[in-house]
């Protein structure tokens, strides 16, 4: 489960931290994206694998983690013979926090829409709870509950 964010806004982050922040990357999947974007040209799975000395299989799970969050691209590269094999490559640094920005944009947006109906769900419930006569079989409008059933009048007393 993710730290709440008043715990968050208390660490020491790095600019790093955003990877698992944004889109719950894990520690292998920041290797493998700092080894993309260190390297001068694109790299297979079996070279990053290679690299951050893990099998080929879960550097292969880290890459697809990767892409579907949008950090780095595939190349598919033809061979003259028949075939193919692909290659991967950091997206533009730019384009990744230009993602961030809109995403981060969008979840205050909704944040927002969320505190708004926070306070309209709270203070109606605030405000008809507020006075003497309120509660339960009591209506404000009617004025007070006399002549009303003695087991609602137990449950309204009950309550206060």
């Amino acid at each position: 489960m993710p730290a709440p964010m008043s715990e968050q806004l208390r660490q020491d982050m790095q600019c790093e931290s955003l990877l698992e922040c944004f889109h719950g990357l894990k520690r292998l999947d920041k290797q493998c994206f700092r080894v993309l974007t260190q390297s001068k040209e694109p790299l297979t799975v079996d070279e990053i694998a290679e690299v951050v000395d893990r099998e080929r299989s879960t550097a292969y799970r880290s890459i697809q983690r990767l892409l579907q969050a949008g950090f780095i691209k595939k190349e598919q590269i033809n061979y003259d013979q028949g075939g193919y094999y692909h290659v991967y490559s950091a997206t533009n640094p730019d384009e990744i926090a230009n993602g961030m920005q809109r995403l981060l944009n969008d979840w205050y947006a909704k944040m927002g829409q969320l505190i708004r109906e926070f306070e309209e769900k709270y203070a109606e419930n605030a405000n008809t709870q507020s006075g003497p006569e309120s509660g339960p079989g009591s209506d404000p409008k009617k004025g007070s509950n006399s002549g009303s059933d003695p087991n609602t009048e137990t449950e309204v007393t009950a309550e206060r």
